[in-house]
């Protein structure tokens, strides 16, 4: 038996992979995806998401991408892995990545390339978008060079391709390395942490999406959960699954406080209350489509309802009952979590 079965649970509810099932519609995520699909779908030319480590950007890029309709936009997803990239690179990939099956081996034959590609999009009523992330890693003034001619490719009045750009906050020193590029940015949208409340409905939205719609967390875990992480939702998804895992091994049906700072201690989480102030929690409505706007906020229909509404986040339910609060009557002593960990290893990997 794995921790899956033991919580009832489809899929990990916690995995740091970018994954469009688990996408949660925090506020400032939603804010961020209404700016950009607006940035899309007007062809403003360039814009540019900042934020730490662990907010979210790689997250909201794929969905993003998701959301944008191919029968309206060609659209791409480029991945900076490393910063050692040639200009020639990078225009062969981003040709590429439009549909350019052999990409030329020369700059200006490759934007030569690139520019009859995006006519040919535009004559079809396509708009070309291409999302950048780890866009950091583009640090040379070269880089954003090419960017900006790119930008510079339009029929009158539409530019001809719109670019993303996510990344770590320290991409803003790299854009300043070619001012005209910088004043091309037409909107910066910076993501944040989350607050309490909301990290308390990411993880009761995250473990409902794998399949389990009790109360796992107690109301304390998820306070520690908050304070542990600082509101990263990267950090909450390791902890939590630490957490799930530990509890498991213990036959503890529900995570408590005590498993919570265990699981904190041993990955060096530093509780630091009160440390910030992050975004609150706000729902995307189901129903909405990328392109619904207010004309006079630019927001999606539906959200300034729910915004005005200032509803809470929900309510984590009840525990469950027990005739112990927190444990199945075979509960396991720290004493021997170790055999419990060995005899775990023996179930999972033996040999059929």
């Amino acid at each position: 038996m794995s921790y899956l079965d033991f919580y009832g649970l489809q899929i990990e509810p916690f995995s740091n992979a970018p994954n469009e099932r688990f996408y949660y519609n925090s506020a400032q995520h939603a804010r961020a995806l209404t700016r950009i699909m607006y940035v899309a779908e007007t062809m403003k030319g360039l814009a540019v998401v900042v934020g730490d480590i662990g907010t979210g950007k790689t997250t909201l890029a794929r969905k993003v991408l998701d959301s944008l309709p191919s029968e309206a936009y060609e659209s791409a997803l480029l991945v900076i892995l490393h910063s050692e990239i040639s200009q020639e690179w990078l225009l062969r990939r981003i040709a590429q990545q439009l549909g350019i099956e052999n990409p030329a081996t020369e700059k200006l034959q490759i934007i030569g390339q690139l520019y009859r590609k995006l006519l040919h999009l535009h004559e079809m009523g396509k708009k070309a978008v291409v999302l950048i992330d780890e866009a950091q890693m583009l640090k040379t003034r070269e880089l954003m060079e090419e960017f900006r001619g790119l930008l510079n490719l339009e029929v009158t009045a539409h530019k001809l391709i719109t670019f993303i750009f996510f990344g770590l906050p320290e991409m803003e020193d790299t854009l300043s390395l070619d001012p005209p590029l910088l004043q091309r940015v037409a909107m910066k949208i910076r993501l944040s942490t989350l607050t309490d409340e909301a990290t308390k409905a990411y993880v009761v939205h995250r473990m409902a999406i794998a399949g389990n719609r009790e109360s796992v967390f107690t109301d304390g875990a998820l306070k520690l959960i908050y304070n542990f992480s600082d509101g990263f939702p990267r950090k909450i998804n390791i902890l939590c699954d630490n957490a799930l895992f530990q509890g498991f091994l213990m036959r503890q049906r529900v995570i408590d406080e005590a498993i919570v700072k265990e699981m904190a201690a041993d990955l060096g989480f530093d509780a630091r209350i009160g440390a910030h102030a992050g975004i609150p929690s706000m729902d995307i409505p189901a129903s909405w489509t990328p392109g619904e706007m207010k004309a006079e906020d630019g927001i999606p229909a539906g959200v300034l309802e729910q915004t005005q509404q200032n509803q809470p986040a929900p309510e984590v339910p009840a525990e469950l009952p027990r005739e112990q609060p927190g444990v199945l009557d075979d509960q396991i002593s720290s004493d021997d979590l170790d055999l419990k960990l060995e005899e775990f290893f023996e179930d999972t990997f033996k040999e059929s």
